[in-house]
C-alpha cells in the first residue's frame, strides 16, 4: 500500500533510481526468470525414475523409501532414498510427507523446513492409526501396490512402480485425487556444491547467494471427475481457475503463490499478490468435489493443465472418468499434502480447516460497516467525520487511522500534535458504541530513540541479514528491520507491545491493522525480502516467506487477546495471509483500483479467500486509487454490503469520498446500501458462528449451494450471502438491464420488493440505481434488525425480523446465532442458537444449543414482525403457544424504513422472546 508515495520520496532523496511509478511486469520475475520454474516446466510426464519399497507399517503409519533407478551418467549421483510416510485421518483426509533420509550420513549440515503452527493441535487427534496393508497388483503392474483404508467408501493406494499415490471408491475402484499419475514427481535433494557451480541466482541487480543450491519440488496432481478446479489465492482473477497450459491455451504464466506488494496489480492476472494459500478445490457434476493442500510456504508456481497437454506422453489413464490435471513447483521445503475426498463442497471445507483451523468468530462491531482513508488528519478531521455520519443519519461501527497517525512511522506512537488526546477521541467514539482502528506494520524504524526498535535490537528480534547481521530495509519510515515472527519468543514479546502500558494512548476499544506484512521491503527484490535472509534456527526467508506475514498477524492476534486477559476477542485486519490466517482475523484484497474491472474481480477474489478457508474477507469500496465516479461509487456500496468485510478505503491522493460528499441522491443510496447491511447483521453473524464451527464460508460460489447445476460452476458475478441469499452485482456503468440466473427448482423473491422469480431460469431484469440485484430463496427464513442506530452497538437489544420465504410445500427453515457480540463466553455455552421452520401454518421455535452447556445468553429479545412471503392472504390472526395469545395478520410494508416499500403478508407484534421455545399458528 502507497507506495507511490514512497517511491517519489526516495526519488527525492536519490536513495533508489530504479523505481516506476506504476506496475510493469518487469519489475516481478517471471517463469522463466525464476530458475526453479523453468526447470521444472520443462520436464515431460514419465520423467519420474522412483518407485517405492521397503513399504511397512510404522506407528500408525505407512512408511516407505522412495528410491530412484540409477541415471545412465559417467558419475551418477548417490542414489539416496527419500522417505514417505502416509498418514490417514478422519472423515476421508489423507496425509503423504516426504523429505531426505537424514539417517543415511551427508556433508549437507541443513534440514529442510517444515511449516510450524500451521496445523492445528486437535487435528492429530483424528489420526487412525493403522494396523496392517493390503496389497493389490493392478492392471498393467508388474509388482503389487500397497492399499489401505481410509473412510467408508474410500481408500488409499501408494503404487509402487512407478511411484504414484491416489484415493478411489471402494468397489467402482473410480479415483478422486492422486500425486504423480503423470511421472513428473521432482526433488532437488541437497547436496555439496560441485566445482565450478554456479548457485547464485540475479534479479534486477539483486543477487541472491542461495547458499544451500537448488532444492525444489514439483509434482503433479490430478482431481477426477472435476470440470473445474478453484481456490489457490491470492490473485486477481476468475474464479473457475483458467488453463495455463495445454492445446488452444493462450501462452500464459502459471498462478504464481508469493506473497507481494504490488502496486497497482493487474485485474485478470495469474500473478501473485499479498497472500498465498496453497488449497485447490475441485468440482463436477459426475462426482462432486475433493480437495488438495500442500503445506508449504516457499515460493510456490502452479499450472492448470488444459485438455489434451499430456497427448504425447504415451500415459494412459483411466478413460471413463474425466479430470483435471494440474502441475505444483516449489523452491523449497518438503512434501507435505493433504488429499480431501469430499464429496460435497461443505465436506471439503470442513475437511481442510479441521486441518488449518476454523475462522475465528469475529466481534459482532467487526462485521458492520468501516470507515477508512489515508489518512484522517487529525483528531479534528475524526470528530467532524464521526459527526457528519450522525447528521446524515448513516450507521458505522469503526473509523481508521493510517501511518500518519504516528510519530514519524514509529508504531504504537501518536503524533501528539495532531492527535494529543487519543484516549479521550477514543472514547468520545465508542460513547456511541463505535470503535477505533490503527495501523501497525512489521518494518520497526532503525531509530535509537525508538523504544521499540532499541528492545529489539539489544534483544536480537530481528530478522538477519545472510552475513548475519540485522536485516536493514527500506520502507515508510526509511531504515527498517523486521521482528523475526517465526520465533515464538518473538511473538510474544511482540503480542506484549498491545499492552495499554506498552500502547500508550490505546483503550479497550481500538483494535488493529497489520498492512505491509508480506512483508514489503521497498529497496528489496520485487519490493520483498532477500531470499536469503535468516530466520530462528539458520531457515532462509525463502522458506518461509509465504508465512511471514501470518506469524506477525497471529502475534498482533495473541497481542490483543492478551491485552483483555483472555476476555476479548481480537480485531485485526491483514493484508499478507497464508493457511491459517482464518483463525486470527480478517483480510482485504489489497490496493484496488477505482474502475468497474476491479469491482467486478472483486467477487471472486473473496469468493476464493472464502473457499480457501477465509471466510472474513472484503474489497476496498470504491477502490483504493483512483476517483470514482458516483454510479460506481453507489454500486460498489450496494455490493460491499454483502461482503464479509465491509470497509470504504482511499489513497490519500484521492478525493475526499465519505457518504455524503455526492449530491443527495448518492447519498440517500449509500445509506440505503449501508441500512440493508446493518438490516441483515444479525444474519451475517449467523453464518460468521457458522463458518466457526464448520469452516463454510460466508458468502458462496453459487455451486456450492447448487452443486448438480452446471450453470453455476463458472459463475462469478453472483454469489450466495450463506444459503438464502444471492446476489448479483452490477459491473457496468449506465446498465439499465442484468442477466441474472436463478438456479434451482424452486422460486426466488426478490429482496427489495418481494416480487417472485422462478428457479431454474435466465432473467432478463430492469435494474435502477436504487439497488443491485438480491433474492431470498425460496424456503429460507432471514432474521433482521429493522431499527437503525447510530452502530451495531447500540442495536443490542432491540427486537427481530422474521422474513420467511415459503417454498411450493408452504415451507421454510432458518437459523439464528445470538451472543454478547464481543467476548470468549459463546465457547463455554453462553449464547442463543434457535432454528425457526415453518411447516403445516406454523412457525415452531427450537433450541440448537446443546443442554449440557447450561448457560445460555441472557436476553429478552423479542420478535416483532413475521412476514410471510409466497403465503395466500386471507389470514387475519395467529395463535401463539404456549402463552395462547392471539395476535393480528394485516398487510405491513416489506421493509419498515423504506418509502413506497410494498405491503406484505405481517403477523404483527408476536412479541415472542427470542429465547423461548414457541410455535405461532397461522389461522
Amino acid at each position: 500500500m502507497k507506495t507511490l508515495r514512497f517511491i517519489l520520496l526516495l526519488l527525492l532523496t536519490c536513495h533508489l533510481s530504479t523505481f516506476v511509478l506504476s506496475w510493469k511486469k518487469d519489475e516481478f520475475r517471471n517463469c522463466n526468470q525464476t530458475p526453479f520454474c523453468k526447470r521444472a516446466r520443462s520436464r515431460k510426464p514419465a520423467s519420474c525414475t522412483l518407485s517405492a519399497s521397503h513399504v511397512t507399517i510404522s506407528h500408525g503409519d505407512v512408511i516407505a523409501k522412495l528410491i530412484p533407478k540409477p541415471k545412465p551418467e559417467p558419475e551418477p549421483e548417490p542414489n539416496t532414498p527419500l522417505i514417505l510416510a502416509l498418514s490417514v485421518y478422519q472423515n476421508g483426509i489423507v496425509r503423504i510427507k516426504i523429505d531426505e533420509d537424514y539417517s543415511v550420513p551427508s556433508p549437507k549440515n541443513k534440514k529442510r523446513f517444515e511449516v510450524p503452527d500451521v496445523v492445528v493441535s486437535e487435528f492429530s487427534n483424528q489420526k487412525l492409526w493403522l494396523q496392517h496393508l493390503s496389497t493389490e497388483t493392478l492392471d498393467g503392474d508388474s509388482s503389487p501396490s500397497s492399499v489401505v483404508y481410509l473412510s467408508d467408501g474410500y481408500e488409499a493406494v501408494l503404487r509402487h512402480d512407478p511411484f504414484e499415490v491416489y484415493v478411489r471408491e471402494t468397489g467402482s475402484g473410480d479415483r478422486v485425487v492422486s500425486l504423480n499419475s503423470h511421472g513428473l514427481f521432482d526433488f532437488e535433494q541437497l547436496r555439496e556444491k560441485k566445482e565450478g557451480e554456479e548457485w547464485e541466482e540475479r534479479f534486477h541487480g539483486h543477487t541472491d547467494s542461495r547458499p544451500h543450491g537448488p532444492q525444489s519440488i514439483s509434482f503433479d496432481v490430478s482431481f477426477y471427475g472435476a470440470d473445474f478446479v478453484y481456490g489457490i489465492p491470492e490473485h486477481a482473477t476468475s474464479l473457475a481457475l483458467k488453463p495455463t497450459r495445454g492445446p488452444g491455451v493462450e501462452e500464459s504464466e502459471p498462478y504464481r503463490l508469493f506473497n507481494l506488494d504490488v502496486f497497482e496489480y493487474l485485474h485478470d492476472s495469474p500473478f501473485g499478490i499479498y497472500g498465498s494459500i496453497p488449497f485447490m478445490i475441485s468440482h463436477g457434476k459426475s462426482r462432486g468435489s475433493s480437495g488438495f493442500f500442500w503445506l508449504n510456504a516457499a515460493e510456490m508456481q502452479i499450472d492448470v493443465l488444459g485438455s489434451g497437454w499430456d497427448a504425447e506422453s504415451g500415459i494412459s489413464l483411466p478413460s471413463k472418468q474425466g479430470r483435471v490435471d494440474t502441475f505444483w513447483m516449489a523452491e523449497a521445503g518438503v512434501v507435505d499434502v493433504f488429499f480431501f475426498v469430499g464429496p460435497n463442497p461443505n465436506d471439503v471445507l470442513r475437511q481442510y480447516t479441521s486441518v488449518t483451523g476454523t475462522p475465528a468468530m469475529p466481534q459482532l462491531f467487526s462485521i458492520a460497516y468501516h470507515q477508512c482513508r489515508w489518512n484522517y488528519r487529525d483528531e479534528e478531521d475524526v470528530e467532524q467525520v464521526d459527526s457528519k455520519f450522525d447528521e446524515y443519519d448513516i450507521p458505522y461501527d469503526v473509523l481508521w487511522l493510517d501511518i500518519e497517525h504516528t510519530d514519524g512511522k514509529k508504531y504504537f506512537t501518536w503524533d501528539r500534535v495532531l492527535f494529543p488526546n487519543p484516549e479521550e477521541m477514543q472514547k468520545k467514539l465508542y460513547a456511541k458504541g463505535r470503535h477505533m482502528v490503527t495501523i501497525v506494520d512489521p518494518h520497526l524504524k532503525r531509530d535509537d530513540s525508538y523504544h521499540v526498535h532499541k528492545e529489539a535490537s539489544e534483544k536480537g528480534y530481528y530478522i538477519k541479514d545472510a552475513s548475519g547481521n540485522d536485516f536493514d530495509g527500506w520502507c515508510w519510515p526509511g531504515s527498517s528491520s523486521y521482528p523475526d515472527t517465526l520465533n515464538p519468543e518473538i511473538r510474544s514479546w511482540w503480542a506484549d507491545k498491545f499492552s495499554y502500558q506498552n500502547y500508550v494512548g490505546s483503550t479497550p476499544s481500538l483494535y488493529i491493522w497489520n498492512d505491509m506484512n508480506e512483508p514489503s521491503v521497498f529497496n528489496g527484490p520485487e519490493v520483498t525480502m532477500p531470499r536469503d535472509a535468516l530466520h530462528l534456527g539458520g531457515v532462509e526467508h525463502r522458506e518461509l516467506h509465504n508465512a511471514y506475514g501470518y506469524y506477525f498477524h497471529m502475534a498482533t492476534s495473541e497481542g490483543l487477546v492478551k491485552r483483555g486477559d483472555g476476555k476479548d476477542r481480537p480485531f485485526v485486519l491483514s493484508r499478507a495471509m497464508f493457511a491459517g490466517t482464518q483463525r486470527y482475523g480478517a483480510v482485504w484484497t489489497g490496493d484496488n483500483t477505482a474502475d468497474w474491472d476491479h469491482l467486478r474481480v472483486s467477487i471472486p477474489m473473496v469468493l476464493t479467500l472464502g473457499l480457501s478457508g477465509v471466510s472474513f474477507s472484503g474489497a476496498d469500496v470504491g477502490g483504493f486509487f483512483g476517483n470514482p465516479e458516483p454510479e460506481l461509487l453507489v454500486r460498489w456500496y450496494q455490493v460491499g454490503a454483502f461482503y464479509p468485510f465491509f470497509r470504504a478505503h482511499a489513497h490519500h491522493d484521492t478525493k475526499r469520498r465519505e457518504p455524503w460528499l455526492f449530491g443527495e441522491r448518492n447519498t440517500e443510496l449509500i445509506k440505503d446500501a449501508i441500512h440493508v447491511r446493518y438490516a441483515l447483521l444479525p444474519y451475517f453473524y449467523t453464518l460468521f458462528r457458522e463458518a466457526n464451527t464448520t469452516g463454510v464460508p460466508v458468502i458462496r460460489p453459487l455451486w456450492m449451494e447448487f452443486p448438480s447445476d452446471e450453470a453455476t460452476f463458472s459463475n462469478d458475478e453472483a454469489f450466495m450471502v450463506g444459503n438464502s441469499l444471492l446476489v448479483q452485482g452490477i459491473y457496468t456503468e449506465r446498465a439499465k438491464h442484468a442477466s441474472v440466473y436463478l438456479p434451482g427448482k424452486e422460486s426466488w423473491y426478490d429482496l427489495r420488493t418481494g416480487s417472485v422469480y422462478k428457479g431454474g431460469v435466465t432473467h432478463k431484469l430492469e435494474v435502477t440505481d436504487e439497488s443491485i440485484p438480491a433474492f431470498q430463496r425460496a424456503g429460507t427464513i432471514l432474521t433482521r434488525r429493522d431499527r437503525f442506530r447510530r452502530s451495531s452497538t447500540q442495536m443490542t437489544n432491540d427486537p427481530f425480523t422474521l422474513v420467511i420465504a415459503l417454498n411450493s410445500s408452504q415451507a421454510a427453515e432458518g437459523e439464528l446465532y445470538i451472543d454478547d457480540g464481543s467476548s470468549f463466553n459463546f465457547l463455554h455455552g453462553s449464547y442463543i442458537h434457535r432454528r425457526f421452520i415453518f411447516a403445516n401454518g406454523k412457525l415452531t421455535s427450537v433450541d440448537l444449543a446443546p443442554a449440557s452447556s447450561g448457560n445460555h445468553y441472557p436476553t429478552n429479545t423479542v420478535i416483532e414482525r413475521i412476514i410471510l412471503l409466497g403465503h395466500a392472504s386471507g389470514s387475519k390472526n395467529a395463535l401463539i403457544e404456549p402463552s395462547n395469545q392471539k395476535v393480528d395478520i394485516e398487510l405491513g410494508p416489506l421493509w419498515v424504513q423504506r418509502a413506497r416499500s410494498p405491503a406484505v403478508v405481517t403477523v404483527r407484534k408476536p412479541n415472542v422472546r427470542v429465547a423461548d421455545d414457541w410455535t405461532v399458528k397461522v389461522l
